[in-house]
């Protein structure tokens, strides 16, 4: 992307509506080039044939159309894409694009690293560089929606839950559920997106006031202050009590399920009583355990709970009434944990700068 000047991408419909009114334009100029971009995926402003000589000079002067800089693409025996993306500023981030038997499902980056330091992550490794913009959130989306369109696909699923803690970047994060969102762009619908957070407290209670109807997902992995903060330390700013009272005002305000996800780490959180203690905890509450198979990261020590282990801890959660499901694993044979790429890429930069 230019970095001379602000990407077309940058802006929601709303924030396009003021920008032509602030020139004196009109504000059905926004939706013309938001259908242009989310609908007919243009890349370049000469492609827009429905505005006047003025107008495209107007969006040249003001804009950038640049996509994301791709720097690798991986595909998974499971049908599993993982892409890797070069930002303006050196960086790198990571998208990758799941197969399911109900549609294609984006998993999107929010932050350069992450500031969560959840010990079995790649994500956090390096820390938190800095908030991605609008642009190079919704960027992610379309450039893996012009790889589905070859197929005649669509993605039809969005989750924020690459890189980095959404709720970190909240604003930025809301404009972007707007964006995809949007009836006459990429038009996802708001139950297909899914948005997660390690356990933000005051954004979830927050989170329930958004219009949209978009589901919200908890990184739980423990059913226990002690065992959750030592494998995360954000337990010991919000601990278990405290999610989970935020959690009960969510579903109260809003009347919608909040998914539990847990990733099972061999011997670790994956024991009966373990899934005895997770059923005791989330007892009434109206929601959904995700259980998901740890992707191994070559510098954790943590390795992925056996099949049949997790299907015994499943069959304690159902049991004692609780909803849940053991996911599927996806790109275990293309480093699809979250942030394996980068710090693979940023590594090789470091030794190819010291050299």
């Amino acid at each position: 992307m230019n970095a001379n000047k602000p990407s077309i991408y940058d802006y929601t419909k709303k924030e396009l509506e003021e920008y032509f009114v602030s020139i004196g334009d009109k504000k059905f100029r926004a939706v013309q080039i938001l259908e242009w971009l989310y609908r007919a995926r243009v890349t370049s402003f000469d492609e827009m044939t429905n505005l006047s000589k003025l107008g495209l000079q107007t969006l040249k002067d003001n804009f950038s159309i640049e996509p994301l800089k791709l720097e690798g693409k991986f595909a998974s025996n499971d049908g599993t894409v993982k892409y890797l993306f070069e930002l303006v500023d050196g960086h790198y981030i990571e998208t990758v694009l799941m197969r399911h038997n109900y549609g294609n499902s984006v998993c999107v980056t929010s932050q350069v690293g992450c500031n969560m330091g959840c010990s079995f992550c790649a994500s956090g490794e390096l820390g938190k560089v800095r908030d991605l913009t609008l642009a190079e959130m919704v960027l992610q989306v379309l450039h893996v929606q012009r790889d589905l369109d070859l197929e005649d696909e669509r993605v039809s699923n969005v989750v924020v839950m690459g890189i980095g803690e959404p709720f970190d970047n909240y604003n930025t994060v809301l404009r972007f559920l707007e964006t995809i969102n949007y009836g006459r762009g990429l038009e996802i619908g708001a139950r297909h997106i899914t948005v997660s957070t390690c356990g933000l407290v005051p954004k979830i209670k927050e989170f329930a006031e958004f219009e949209l109807q978009i589901n919200l997902a908890i990184s739980l992995h423990a059913p226990n202050n002690e065992l959750r903060s030592k494998i995360m330390k954000i337990n010991k700013r919000y601990p278990i009590e405290e999610v989970i009272e935020a959690v009960k005002y969510y579903v109260e305000k809003t009347n919608r399920r909040v998914t539990f996800e847990y990733i099972l780490l061999k011997g670790v959180n994956d024991t009966k009583e373990c899934a005895l203690e997770l059923a005791k905890l989330l007892k009434g509450i109206n929601a959904y355990v995700n259980l998901i198979p740890y992707n191994e990261v070559k510098t954790k020590s943590y390795r992925s709970t056996a099949h049949d282990a997790a299907e015994e801890f499943f069959a304690v959660l159902h049991k004692h009434g609780i909803n849940a499901t053991v996911r599927m694993e996806h790109g275990n044979d293309i480093n699809a944990a979250c942030g394996q790429l980068r710090a693979q890429k940023m590594k090789e930069k470091r030794e190819l700068c010291e050299d």
